[in-house]
């Protein structure tokens, strides 16, 4: 071989960078720096997902069935964490004809006790000691007449109360302080407030547009109208005056205000909690569904069930901010991170379409992943 030609080889091996050499490349913007651990409930598959979100992506880790008789379909509908993320509760809306919480031990998804609730209980929430938790008993496939809230006490999983409060109850949500419990009557325009520590119906408000007012006790029942959020996936519009149709609750920050959804009329309403009035209406996406609050009260994101979006809302202006669509229609939950960093948001899809678990980064404004879990994806709550 000619000299001039080895010595080119030679310059060549010696002068290549080396791997070490090679320029690292830029993480990607759009992963966390840390680990994200969500479960999301898969309505008709009988089971329950941990998600992991993290500086390798969105993954699903473990499945866990929740099924009760396997003969039917049981439905997982509600979720809830204890306040030391030891146990997963999980709420079965399709007994027959009653329903079920099951509390699992949240680590390995093994159930350690369960307790008989009324019609198709759906949302619920953990009071911040841990030791309670509210269920709405949304009776969706029973008579329209008035349902209930059930108190069980966690420790032994038995029911200690049920408060009777109108038609089709549904979301569940507790002030920060934990002495009241908010939820909405998809089917009376309600919003209720219960005495979370004397166990009975405080307050109600009525949220039709131009009939606005509150009154003290369980609410009268002369408002039957018409929903959007649960007659099969798209829902059957309505025709009636100008309603509300609630389907959710979500106390601000700090309690001192009451966000409720209007999957009919596509606002939200915020109530006041001291004069028990409107403060607010903002205008939101068709169908909105399901609501969450930043753990700093700056920003209200709302799930529009219809819309195929989430809407994300400055509170300070009462401005929308953002609406950012998702890849499947049928948008149902969302729970916020404690940091506020991400949202993370359950669609359901329709017929064998797979539900998804949607993230959002509420500092970009935009989807950061999704995952796809088992049809119908419905409630969903932050672990750890």
């Amino acid at each position: 071989m000619p000299a001039f030609l080895l010595l080119a080889l030679w310059s060549a091996a010696f002068l290549a960078p080396s791997s070490g050499d090679r320029p690292t490349p830029d993480p990607d913007p759009l992963l966390p720096d840390r680990e994200y651990h969500v479960w999301v409930a898969s309505e008709a598959t009988d089971r329950v997902h941990l998600v992991r979100w993290g500086p390798e992506g969105a993954e699903l880790v473990r499945t866990v069935s929740v099924s009760l008789l396997p003969t039917e379909a049981d439905g997982p509908h509600g979720l809830a964490i204890s306040p030391d993320g030891e146990h997963l509760f999980v709420t079965t809306a399709h007994g027959r004809p009653y329903g079920h919480i099951a509390k699992y031990e949240a680590a390995t998804g093994r159930r350690l006790g369960r307790a008989m609730l009324g019609h198709f209980p759906a949302s619920l929430e953990v009071t911040p000691d841990g030791e309670y938790a509210f269920v709405v008993n949304f009776n969706l496939h029973g008579d329209m007449v008035p349902s209930s809230v059930s108190v069980v006490g966690l420790r032994d999983m038995v029911e200690v109360a049920r408060l009777e409060t109108c038609t089709m109850p549904h979301g569940s949500r507790i002030s920060p302080d934990g002495r009241r419990h908010y939820s909405t009557c998809m089917m009376d325009d309600m919003l209720v407030e219960v005495d979370a520590w004397g166990l009975e119906v405080a307050r109600h408000f009525l949220l039709t547009e131009g009939e606005e007012h509150g009154g003290r006790g369980r609410p009268g029942h002369a408002h039957h109208g018409a929903h959007q959020g649960h007659d099969g996936h798209e829902g059957m519009g309505h025709t009636q005056r100008s309603l509300c149709s609630p389907t959710w609750a979500q106390p601000s920050h700090d309690g001192t205000s009451v966000f409720v959804a209007c999957n009919a009329s596509n606002e939200v309403v915020e109530v006041d909690v001291a004069s028990w009035g409107v403060s607010r209406r903002l205008p939101a996406g068709e169908g909105v569904y399901n609501l969450a609050v930043t753990g700093d009260g700056r920003l209200l994101v709302a799930t529009n069930k219809l819309g195929r979006s989430v809407s994300v809302f400055d509170l300070t202006s009462g401005e929308e901010a953002a609406r950012i669509p998702t890849q499947r229609p049928v948008v149902h939950g969302v729970v916020i991170s404690p940091d506020d960093r991400y949202a993370f948001i359950s669609v359901e899809g329709i017929g064998s379409e797979p539900g998804t678990l949607e993230i959002l980064d509420l500092e970009r404004m935009e989807m950061a992943a999704r995952v796809d879990v088992g049809q119908m994806a419905a409630g969903v709550v932050f672990w750890r």
